[in-house]
């Protein structure tokens, strides 16, 4: 046990002139007496007890006092500890959003499946932070790093293709979530990078992000997204919308190289099932637990020491009401 404010506690100090002045009075002070035509009537009434007893609630007293010095001083307890484990990463979702992402392959489409899945991602790592970046033409941060998964998960959810000028930057992509990355203080820094094109935008070369990545200590995860051979697009006609097959293009060697660079892993998702395996695995891989030390948890005292005040109190009054009675 310890205490929050060690200094009160030499109040008690105070008790000791008020104990030493009661006892020389005691000494001092001689006992009242009257002139009586016999003892009978205090006969065998107690009279050594009450004799003692008178000073009871002057000790109560003090113990009152002494109970409530010690309350106000916050007794607390560190007896028992406890140790913690935690993620200690920081990951960036990093979404292709251009129009191809549009493509039926995936139910109900690719944007959709995508965002569905991350957010079954997110939820399953509750001691992470975790960010949004998303890329078509251009790239933008959806939502820095944070841990409020709410907030993390509405903003996730408003993303559609169409957004900004379309096209698939990947460079850029990369470029801004590594940005993102750079200077945080994890122990462990992760891009899961989501595409299913060919980069034909962007002022970064995606090599280059990749070897920036690097020198940062990223790991970088790429997802190529599409089904093997052709998929079915939505396509705008007078008449409607009319779905048609188109060839699906996705430059997995360069998705593979920035993956091999930086220490991640490639995958290749032909539809729903097999994009949450892939999270699923990402999910086993990043599991670099830290241990915290023990610390100690407090536990407050003061409580049991305001109920002995309570009770010494209470025991004064009644002593004093009817226990102690003077000679009328």
């Amino acid at each position: 046990m310890f205490f929050e404010y060690p200094s009160l506690i030499f109040l008690e100090l105070l008790l000791i002139p008020v104990i030493a002045l009661y006892v020389w009075r005691e000494l001092h002070t001689g006992a009242p007496s009257m002139r009586v035509a016999s003892m009978g009537p205090w006969t065998g009434k107690g009279g050594r007890f009450k004799k003692y007893a008178r000073h009871l609630p002057f000790i109560f007293r003090v113990i009152t006092i002494a109970a409530i010095i010690i309350a106000i001083a916050r007794p607390r307890s560190s007896e028992d500890f406890e140790k913690v484990n935690t993620e200690g990463i920081d990951i960036v979702l990093t979404l292709d959003v251009s129009t191809s992402m549009l493509a039926r392959d995936f139910k109900p489409d690719r944007i959709s499946a995508a965002k569905d899945i991350a957010i079954e991602f997110i939820a399953q790592r509750p001691s992470d932070r975790m960010g949004v970046v998303v890329f078509a033409g251009e790239s933008f941060t959806q939502c820095p790093l944070t841990t409020d998964r709410a907030t993390l998960i509405n903003l996730l959810k408003e993303i559609e293709t169409g957004l900004i000028e379309d096209g698939t930057a990947i460079g850029n992509g990369l470029a801004t979530a590594v940005a993102r990355l750079k200077d945080s203080p994890a122990k462990s820094r992760v891009i899961i990078l989501l595409t299913d094109g060919v980069n034909n935008r962007g002022e970064i070369a995606p090599q280059m992000a990749a070897e920036i990545a690097k020198t940062f200590g990223i790991r970088v995860y790429t997802i190529g997204v599409g089904a093997m051979g052709m998929a079915p697009y939505p396509v705008m006609t007078p008449f409607g919308v009319d779905i048609q097959q188109v060839k699906v293009e996705i430059d997995e060697p360069l998705l593979q190289q920035i993956a091999t660079e930086t220490g991640g892993k490639y995958f290749r998702a032909t539809d729903n099932t097999k994009l949450l395996e892939i999270y699923g695995e990402i999910n086993k891989m990043e599991k670099s637990r830290t241990t915290v030390d023990s610390f100690p948890i407090y536990k407050e005292l003061f409580m049991r020491f305001a109920l002995i005040a309570l009770v010494a109190f209470a025991l004064e009054i009644l002593f004093r009401l009817f226990v102690i009675k003077r000679i009328p």
